[in-house]
Order: structure tokens, then sequence, then C-alpha cells
């Protein structure tokens, strides 16, 4: 009898170690198991031409094509001594250009005549600015290949195309997948038989089978449909079970004290908080007053008032007896945010101490960089309970910092911290303390049921009173460099007006970023780094803003220098701050009116969005140039083109993931894992996503423990390898 590997057995011994070590290195693929996983990207049909035109957006990429030999001829070179072969392919509606060299050209010659049907892969490569394929590896597909049994093997069928890489085909991976195919008929179903059967999908044994080797269209449909169950479902258990983990836990209930500090701070506001405030702000308190953690993300729209909201809450557990703890991502924000809630609080800040209110609190801030005294103070202070607010960055987490009674704890810009840091915060309450995970980048709600899956959401999308609309335009800088000098002038006018600017550059340009930024430019293809924040400071000041205060602001100074900086421009006496993404959350200077990004294609869709919030944060509107070599039909370009039309941070965030690919949803940065969902795209599968999240909460509340449902058990010790299921219970 035929051996049939085990679905955990290591590829070596089906395929042996040379192409085993290719698949795990190159591909991540250890186990059957794995490789069953490795899906097809797409199908070709025998006799099929597969569009060759939208290989412009795969430069450098490992790409197959099917399609057909227009032409083939052998040039020659350095005076006869060298040869080339160049093979023209078509589809009909575009070309691409294969090229062989030297002693390689004989047998392609003699197998790619024209007329020949063949698949092709290889590095999509750019030469005399035509695409090319140089020596790509090849399979014909035609009766009079040369080799009859692949040709046999792939007539009459869809023919997969599986991401591949420089070392291993397309076809030779589906060899592989051929090899490890029969262990299919072990693999365990994780969705319950009531669930399956209810939503008419496939057994897993059989969609396995029909995604590697399907005979009809429709057998792909259902193949795909079964396995972005499994892998909505396996996730949304996962979370479901972390819900219901976390409702079982204590927590201390904080409700605010009428007439307390809450009131008294709100009777102060010079404003009223807008409609999405106040329900954010009802949800909040509503989830403060149950005997069990809130675990709630607020996600706010730039500018949306997101801080004011954070602080009431904070305010009402301050008022119930209890702390609040800020966590920012970097002491530039932490500064900000403690300047501006004093700021907001007024004397309600100077609990304790003479001219403060007698129902205020101290508000405390702690880095990294603090002088001793001050540092031994607000410790002090914490331990004490003399200060009911703290507002840090990481060095919140460290074990001397100890808290009298920490209620809540509020994450600014959740994406820059790591899991174990967040958890180390929370570990310092009695009990464990509330939480509220706050982000400016908008998320689509598909991608935010899966990401912050164990988190209750609520959204702000309306913009405070007074705020203006930020005008956006792409300056394209090398195909009209009247337009960049007419920027500077723009500039100029805004700060002759009373305004101030900012000036991103995507490099500080100091010499510690050199060697990266040089390698990554050369690999890029690119002739020159990226611009950076000292030289083009030193431009400016020189050239078109000579004479106006210009001042630099990056991670690597000083950090006094760089409160300093930013005290200043805050102020108004600094004009013009040249800095690098540094300013991108929470600085808040409602002076200034314009922002001019350098280099503007080397950032991503959200993260321009959230610097084009620095600016029109007052009543003057603003003004943000997206500065681009970039050639106006590029991918890059349409990416810039995008951001300029629309300020809607929701609407950005699905351009973002789209162009993205996605990635790992989970988050690259919490695992290092590669993907783990292979067929589920968070962005088009909204239904799915939504209504595995029903049944899985059904599930979980039925059997917490998946006692009854061992197949289910399994791939979710599969699915989360321990890194990520610890990702998902401190999430």
């Amino acid at each position: 009898m035929e051996h049939v590997p085990a679905l955990d057995e290591d590829l070596k011994k089906t395929l042996g170690p040379a192409t085993a070590k290719v698949l795990a290195e190159q591909l991540g693929l250890h186990t059957a198991l794995d490789l069953l996983h490795h899906y097809p990207r797409r199908y070709a049909e025998r006799g099929e031409l597969t569009p060759l035109a939208g290989l412009a957006d795969q430069l450098d990429e490992h790409v197959t094509v099917v399609a057909q030999v227009a032409d083939a001829r052998i040039l020659s070179f350095n005076g006869g001594r060298g040869k080339r072969l160049e093979v023209t392919i078509t589809d009909g509606s575009g070309r691409l250009q294969l090229v062989f060299f030297g002693a390689g050209v004989h047998k392609p010659h003699k197998d790619l005549l024209p007329g020949t049907r063949a698949m092709f892969a290889g590095k999509v490569g750019m030469f005399n600015r035509k695409l090319q394929l140089s020596h790509p590896a090849y399979e014909p597909l035609g009766a009079d290949a040369s080799d009859q049994d692949a040709a046999t093997a792939f007539a009459n069928q869809l023919i997969p195309i599986y991401p591949a890489c420089a070392k291993l085909e397309s076809w030779k991976i589906a060899k592989c997948v051929d090899a490890v195919l029969p262990s299919a008929q072990e693999a365990v179903d994780p969705l319950p038989p009531a669930l399956r059967e209810g939503r008419g999908l496939v057994p897993l044994t059989e969609a396995l089978l029909k995604i590697h080797r399907p005979a009809t269209k429709a057998d792909i449909e259902d193949a795909r449909q079964r396995l972005k169950w499994d892998e909505a479902f396996v996730l949304q258990v996962a979370l479901a079970r972390r819900r219901h983990a976390d409702s079982q836990l204590p927590a201390v209930p904080r409700r605010p004290t009428p007439g307390g500090l809450l009131d008294s701070f709100d009777a102060t506001l010079p404003f009223t908080l807008t409609e999405g405030q106040q329900t954010v702000s009802k949800e909040i308190f509503d989830d403060l007053a149950t005997s069990h953690p809130m675990h709630r993300l607020l996600q706010g729209e730039v500018g949306s008032g997101k801080t004011m909201v954070a602080l009431r809450a904070m305010l009402a557990v301050v008022d119930s007896g209890g702390q609040a703890a800020m966590l920012a991502p970097t002491e530039v924000l932490a500064q900000q945010h403690h300047r501006s809630i004093t700021e907001m609080m007024g004397e309600l800040a100077e609990g304790g101490m003479l001219g403060g209110s007698d129902q205020g609190t101290k508000v405390v801030l702690l880095t990294g960089s603090m002088g001793m005294p001050a540092r031994r103070q607000a410790l002090l202070d914490l331990v004490t309970g003399e200060a009911g607010i703290v507002i840090g960055t990481h060095a919140l987490i460290e074990d001397k910092v100890q808290f009298h009674d920490l209620g809540l704890v509020v994450v600014d810009e959740q994406h820059r911290f790591g899991v174990e840091q967040r958890d180390a915060l929370r570990s310092k309450g009695k009990q464990p303390p509330h939480l509220l995970v706050m982000t400016a980048t908008p998320i689509p709600r598909t991608v935010a049921m899966t990401v912050f899956g164990d988190l209750e959401t609520s959204v702000l999308d309306q913009l405070p009173a007074g705020r203006s609309p930020i005008a956006t335009h792409v300056v394209p800088a090398k195909d009209k460099p009247h337009f960049l000098t007419r920027a500077w002038e723009r500039v100029r006018e805004e700060v002759e007006n009373g305004h101030q600017a900012y000036v991103v550059c995507p490099r500080i340009g100091d010499g510690e970023d050199e060697p990266k930024k040089k390698k990554a430019a050369e690999e890029d293809g690119d002739k020159r780094p990226p611009l950076a924040v000292l030289e083009i400071a030193e431009q400016l000041a020189k050239g078109p803003l000579a004479g106006l205060r210009v001042e630099v602001l990056h991670g690597r100074m000083d950090p006094a220098d760089k409160d300093d900086v930013m005290r200043r421009f805050a102020a108004g006496e600094v004009k013009v701050l040249v800095a690098t993404t540094v300013i991108e959350v929470g600085v808040n200077v409602p002076n200034s009116t314009v922002m001019v990004i350098m280099d503007a294609d080397r950032f991503g869709v959200s993260q321009l969005h959230q610097l084009r919030g620095r600016v029109g944060r007052g009543s003057a509107p603003g003004l943000c140039l997206l500065v681009s070599e970039m050639h106006e039909a590029s991918p890059a370009r349409a990416r810039l083109s995008a951001v300029a039309a629309t300020l809607d941070g929701f609407e950005l965030s699905r351009i973002d993931l789209e162009q993205r690919r996605e990635g790992d949803v989970l988050g690259q940065a919490q695992s290092g894992v590669r993907s783990s969902l292979r067929m589920l795209a968070v962005i088009e599968d909204e239904e799915v996503i939504a209504q595995a999240r029903e049944e899985a909460t059904r599930a979980v509340a039925a059997d917490p423990e998946l006692e009854h449902l061992p197949g289910l058990r399994t791939a979710l010790d599969a699915l989360l390898d321990t890194e990520r299921e610890r990702y998902l219970e401190k999430g």
C-alpha cells in the first residue's frame, strides 16, 4: 500500500531534504498540513491566455504567466562571441519579452517555437523601459510539448498557479502538493457538523481536494467558501473565548460622584461635546459601572476629540477613588498629552497644591528621560494615590512603578505597543483595571472584528464644531518643478498671515540612518535615498524660506531639546517645523495651517492621513501638499491621488488595506509568523466574518472549553501558536 504522509510529518520524508528545505526557508511550509494550506493564487485554463497587462504592478515579484510564443530570435553581441535569445509572448492584449543568455539559449530556442503555449515563471524586471522576464523557467502546455506527461497532466483541467519563489516554480509546487494530497483524508474538521450542514458547506477533505485539483470552477467556489469559514470561525472562536474569560474576571465598578471632579470639569468646558462624544462617553461610563473589566476600542477620526472622551473617563475613575494611567508611544506625545490635559483641567489638575481646586487631583508625567528628583516625586505621588492621573511612555511599565489603586488604563495609538507592554501595565491593578484602547487610524468594521475581536468598539466620526476642512493636493516635483516652487510660496504666505507650517521628511539624515537608507534605496533601484530632515531644513532656511524661523524635530534628539522645540512651536515662536513622522499622532498646534510632505510616496495611506490631521485644527482652513517625484501612471501616485480625493479615514483605510494585500491582520509586529489568513479577505468577506462571529459566540457560550468539539479545539491549537495565542489573550 502506498505511503500516506501524516499531516504533521516533516516534508523531508515525503519530498526529500532539498525540496523540503526550499519550501521551509522560502515559503514557511514545514509539514504536509502546511503544504495543503498553501492554496493556489489563481487558476489558468488550458489554452487560456493569461493577462499580461497587470505585470507593471508586480515589478521585482515572482510571477507565473500562461501565454503563447509570438516570436523567438537569437541575437549576437560582443562581435558574435555572445548569444542572446529573445522570445516575445502574448495574450492578445499585451506582450512580454523573455531573455536567455549564453549557453542557455539552445534548449528554449528549440522548445519555444512560435505558437507554443506554456507556463512561464520568473521575476518581473525592467530593461530599456520594457518589462521582461530574464531566464524564466517554463513548462510547455501543448500536445507537441517535449514533456508529454506534463502536457497530459495539464490537459482538460484548471491549472493551479501557486504562490511561488525563485527556487521553486508553481508547477513544481503542484507536484509537491500531489505527493501530500492523499493525507487530506486525515484532516480534522473544525466546524461543528450542525454549523457545516446548516450553512451548506462541503466537508474539509473534499474542500482540500477541490481547491488543489478542481474539475470545474464550481469546485473552486465550493472549496473557497468552506475554507474561508474555517479561518473566520476558528479565529472568531479564539476571540469569543477571550471575551468570555474577560466577562468572568472581577473588576471594581467605577461610577463618577455626583457633584464631583467630572461634574466640575464639565462645568468649565467652553464648548458643548459633539453628539458622538456624548454617545461614546455613555458607552464607556456604562462599561465602567460594571463589575467586570471594560475592554473597549475607541476609534476616532483625526481630530475628532478622542482625548476629551478619554479624559472624562479618567476623571470618572478618579471620582470613584481610583487612578487612571494613559500610555503613549513616544515622549513627544506623552508630553503633549500631559500639557493639553493639564491645560484643559486648569486648577482641577492641581489637587493638593496651593491655589489648586479642593476637588482636583494631581496629573503627573512619567517618562524615561525625566531627572531623578522629578521621577522620584512622580513615583511617590502614584503609590500614595496623591496623583489620580499619570501620563507616560514605556517608563510606566517598569517594576518600580506602583499604584495606590489603578482603575483604568488608556492606551493611545494601540498599534505602537507590544502585547506584553500593555499587559504589564494592566497587571499593576489590585484587580484587573478597565481598559480603553484608542486609535486614530480608522479601521474598517470587519478588520476591527478580526483584529480587535475581543474588544467592544466605539467610533467617533464627527469633527468638533469650528474645525476646518483640509485641502490636499499632489505636487509632482519632477514633471512640474514650478509646482514645488509655488508650494514654498504658499508656506511663506501662510506664515506671513500669522500661521505656522510643518514639513515632513522620511529620514533624519544625521549619519546614523545613512547605510540602512542607502541600502534600501539601492534595493528599490532608486538612485537617491529618501529626503532628510536636516538637509531639507538647511536648504529651506537658506533658500525659499530664508528669513523665517525654521527648526527641526526628530526621534534621535535629546528629549529636553525635543520638548523645548515643541513648546516653542506651540507658542508660535518657531514658524516652520521640519520633522520626521514623530509628529504623526497627538501633536496639537491649532495655529498650524499647512503641511508639506516630501517624498510622500514613501508613506502609507493611513500614515499620510494621520500626518495631514495635524493641520486645520483651528478655525483657519488647512492645506496639505503631497510632494512626489513618482511618474503619473505609477501605483504610488494613484495612492497619493486617493489621499487627496477624500478626508474619510475609513474609506482610506479600505484603500490602504486593499493595496497592502492585507498582510497579517493579526499584526505582523505582534507575532512575526506568516499570515494565518490564507483564504479570508477581511475587506471582501465582511458577511462571512460577521456570521462566523455570531456562530462562535454561540458555540463558546454553550461550551467555553470546547469539550464537545475536539476538532475545533485541535484547529484552534494549530492556528494559534503560542505567541499568537498570547497576543489574542492579552490584546
